[in-house]
């Protein structure tokens, strides 16, 4: 007995179902489509967010999760949240990540379409995070911050004359080579047997990055044109590959009625450990070599210094928040400044905090994180003088602030919040919290707004899940009104498990667990609404709306999903309870 959302037919079976689904067509004359539509148990039961008394809780918002393409697309989901939150959170949808290439364009308009439509139908919503470790621009990262070019010269290698050689004492893998005494009268010559594998010079140093460029004097026995390949420190001299993938040789034409020059531009394998060149391939003629002549170019690019990285982030920093508001144009105004910056083991070298040690913040050495570059240097352009670390936030809520102002938006009007996860330990809140204090002491005044906590929790059976629910409030309500901060909840699913510590799923769930499950949102709910100040809260924001993955996963939704059917369970009942304050 439950109320379905139910594809494309509209159900008018049941009396209830008239005045709800009015009500809800007729906000700001926004029409769902498709309709939702009851049927029984609760179908009594009004959206989710008229339950909040909004003169007792005038801040307080009820959000849900939805994906921005989701939300675009205007279908169900959609209309379930129109009419049963306030507004919506997108996550990760509008990250760097996802509208960066790696050139640097940035792409907003299914952002940007999201916005208009909510501006139509006045629906509320809660920004991606500013910057986080997660779905950053890596390949713009990763072209912004290549090594750079500088001016370099030509090195000589290596000068080799056959005419002055009177024994070739080289590598011959195939055929012959031998040193043949004044030759046409001009010095002696190194001659190479038909169908040969000759390096003609060798046992030279190679710059593994370095482009080469050969040359060697060659003639043709005969009055014939020929042609040779050649292959350079262990490379093939190639024009590509064939359909197959084979590499397809350069031929190196010698013409016949004299010496020719055959210059080699070409680069050394990877592997290569010494530097030759052999030539091989002449199937007609032998073949006479002399004046061997062998430089390289060394690689012309150097890594950027600490300081040039440094001013390469920034740059990505104000260029990502310039096109973000831009795009944005005041419409949205509550953001995670930074998204889960907490390490989850690392410590800060012997910084304490309310009795914790503090936790450090994440840091990486095989990709680009904001708070690893975001330092400032002294004069010399070497010494450190603040690190990003600590002025990780406060540089972003700066670059942010200025560009949310240059683009229309109210500067009254922005809220910024540190998102975090964990914060049930109060060794994660008490880093937190040090951190925050840290980045205020670089924001000129300025304050972060709030913290926006995840939180994840599993329903155990006959076990005491609210203590550690009211530990957790009664802190966040201490830190609200001792830092005047607004707590947001984010994220919020309650997974379930049974007395013997094992995950029950969404298929598995009876009714009586689904009724405890219930029971206990509605705890967390009301813990929410009555430990933290009112005038501190700025609301919870559901994770998923439907139990995941069709069933077979967690048991977290309001709704079960059945096919394309959207069905009430006793969850819904939790929200509605917990929100107008019943107990149960």
């Amino acid at each position: 007995m439950n109320k379905i959302f139910r594809n494309g037919l509209l159900m008018l079976a049941v009396g209830a179902f008239v005045a709800s689904c009015a009500d809800y067509n007729e906000l700001d004359g926004y029409k769902a489509d498709p309709d939702p539509t009851y049927t029984d148990e609760y179908a009594d039961l009004d959206p989710v967010k008229s339950y909040i008394n909004k003169a007792d809780y005038p801040q307080f918002s009820m959000d849900t999760y939805m994906d921005l393409k989701t939300y675009n697309k205007q279908g169900l989901d959609h209309a379930v949240a129109k009419t049963n939150f306030d507004g919506v959170a997108f996550g990760y949808s509008f990250m760097p990540g996802s509208v960066v290439n790696k050139k640097g364009y940035m792409n907003f308009l299914a952002y940007k379409d999201a916005l208009s439509h909510a501006s139509e139908i006045d629906m509320p919503l809660y920004g991606s995070p500013i910057v986080a470790n997660e779905k950053q621009p890596d390949d713009w990262f990763g072209t912004l911050t290549a090594p750079v070019e500088i001016r370099v010269l030509p090195e000589n290698d290596l000068d080799l004359d056959y005419s002055t050689i009177d024994e070739f004492t080289g590598t011959v893998v195939k055929g012959s080579a031998v040193i043949v005494k004044n030759y046409d009268d001009k010095g002696n010559a190194l001659k190479t047997s038909k169908r040969s594998k000759v390096y003609i010079v060798e046992g030279f140093d190679v710059d593994p990055l370095g482009f080469y460029t050969i040359t060697f004097m060659v003639k043709s026995e005969i009055d014939k044109d020929e042609t040779i390949n050649c292959t350079f420190a262990d490379s093939l001299v190639n024009t590509g590959k064939d359909k197959d993938g084979k590499l397809i040789a350069k031929n190196f034409v010698v013409r016949s009625g004299g010496w020719n020059t055959v210059k080699v531009e070409w680069v050394p394998a990877k592997t290569a450990t010494q530097g030759y060149l052999m030539i091989e391939g002449n199937l007609n003629t032998v073949l006479y070599i002399r004046n061997v002549h062998v430089e390289h170019t060394p690689d012309n690019h150097e890594p950027q210094t600490a300081k040039m990285m440094n001013d390469t982030i920034q740059y990505a920093l104000n260029k990502w928040c310039d096109e973000l508001m831009e795009a944005n144009a005041g419409r949205i105004k509550s953001f995670d400044l930074v998204d889960k910056p907490l390490d989850s083991k690392a410590l800060l070298d012997g910084v304490t905090y309310e009795g914790e040690n503090v936790l450090d913040l994440k840091h990486a050495t095989d990709k680009i994180f904001w708070q690893d570059y975001l330092n400032v240097f002294a004069e010399d352009g070497e010494t450190i003088v603040k690190t990003g670390s600590e002025l990780y936030a406060a540089t972003v809520s700066k670059v942010a602030r200025e560009a949310f102002e240059k683009h229309g938006g109210d500067p009254a009007a922005l809220k910024f919040f540190i998102a975090e996860t964990g914060l049930e330990n109060p060794q994660r809140l008490a880093s937190l919290k040090y951190w925050i204090k840290t980045w205020e002491k670089n924001m000129d005044g300025k304050k972060i707004d709030g913290i926006n906590a995840e939180l994840n929790l599993t329903y155990v059976e006959d076990a005491d899940n609210e203590t550690a629910v009211n530990n957790f409030f009664k802190s966040l309500a201490d830190y609200a009104n001792a830092d005047g901060k607004l707590i947001r909840i984010s994220n919020f699913d309650i997974k379930y498990k049974d007395a013997e510590g094992n995950s029950v799923t969404a298929e598995k769930i009876t009714k009586e667990q689904r009724k405890k499950l219930a029971d206990y949102y509605a705890y967390v709910i009301n813990a929410y609404l009555t430990k933290i100040p009112a005038d501190k809260q700025a609301g919870l924001c559901k994770g998923n709306m439907f139990d995941t993955s069709s069933g077979i996963g967690d048991p977290v939704g309001l709704w079960s999903k059945s096919g394309s059917d959207w069905v009430r369970n006793a969850t819904y009942k939790g929200f509605c309870d917990g929100l107008s304050g019943k107990k149960n």
